[in-house]
């Protein structure tokens, strides 16, 4: 059964000049997983902006509830590729509390536009 289902889109431009305008903005938003690639080196502008717009659609598929913090949803690609979500905290907290057992996500940068849609399932 579907609980929920959020979409959201992030201009990477616009999601780059915030980065670089408010540089405590990253660690508030990421953990130290998501900020670099498995190699150590930082991740591209464009993949952070669609993991921001993927927890913009984890908040969207719960119905937008308040207190969630942007790190206790963490957006992780498996060794296949395919992209997932890992949540804990407030954001475990509000999953539950609708009854979701597991997420389906999407994400897609293109055209200077990141996109990410989710789906919360019970």
């Amino acid at each position: 059964m579907i609980i929920g289902v959020g979409i959201d889109v992030a201009e990477i431009d616009r999601f780059d000049d915030a980065l670089r305008r408010t540089p405590a903005l990253a660690d508030r938003l990421f953990l130290a997983s998501e900020l670099h690639l498995p190699s150590g080196e930082r991740r591209g502008v464009a993949s952070l902006a669609v993991r921001f717009a993927a927890k913009e659609a984890v908040a969207k598929a719960l119905g937008a509830p308040a207190g969630l913090l942007w790190t206790d949803c963490e957006v992780y690609v498996e060794e296949s590729g395919q992209p997932r979500l890992r949540v804990r905290g407030t954001v475990a907290a509000a999953a539950e509390a609708r009854g979701v057992r597991s997420w389906h996500v999407s994400l897609s940068h293109d055209a200077g536009v990141a996109s990410a849609v989710v789906i919360a399932e019970g």
